[in-house]
């Protein structure tokens, strides 16, 4: 999960916004499975996801 959200932190801002979008699913699949096994919290996932979306949208502008 770590990695995965480091690489699309690192693409984000690299300005490839392009490549960060595509790995969006990866990286959202990869933070609900380390919350369903009880890795980190719901809601820690939920704030997890909703950062780098706002990060993603702001770099897109």
């Amino acid at each position: 999960m770590k990695d995965a959200v480091k690489e699309t932190g690192k693409l984000i801002t690299g300005k490839d916004t392009k490549g960060a979008a595509a790995s969006m699913p990866a990286l959202y699949k990869a933070i609900d499975k380390a919350a369903k096994h009880g890795t980190i919290k719901k809601n820690t996932a939920a704030r997890m996801k909703s950062r780098i979306a706002k990060h993603l949208g702001a770099a897109t502008k």
